[in-house]
């Protein structure tokens, strides 16, 4: 099946996703930047997750902006 937005094929492996997130986050897609964001901050990789974040939310994503709260109330991935 495709994509019902970009018409695109779904990606069979967890790899292809996440090289086609790649490819949109490369591309300033705000909504892939902050999905890279989540994958990172689940693998502990807080510092990528604030790096994405932060491009997500300057692009005007609310989600990337109330995980952004979440990381400095948390302290993680920001100086304390």
């Amino acid at each position: 099946p495709a994509c019902p937005f970009c018409r695109n094929i779904l990606p069979n492996t967890n790899e292809e996703a996440n090289k086609n997130a790649m490819k949109r986050a490369d591309a300033n897609d705000p909504v892939a930047m902050s999905s890279m964001a989540i994958t990172s901050y689940d693998e502990g990789d807080y510092d990528t997750a604030f790096e994405y974040w932060t491009k997500a939310a300057e692009l005007g994503n609310v989600e990337a902006q109330y995980n952004l709260s979440h990381l400095y109330r948390e302290g993680e991935g920001v100086e304390k």
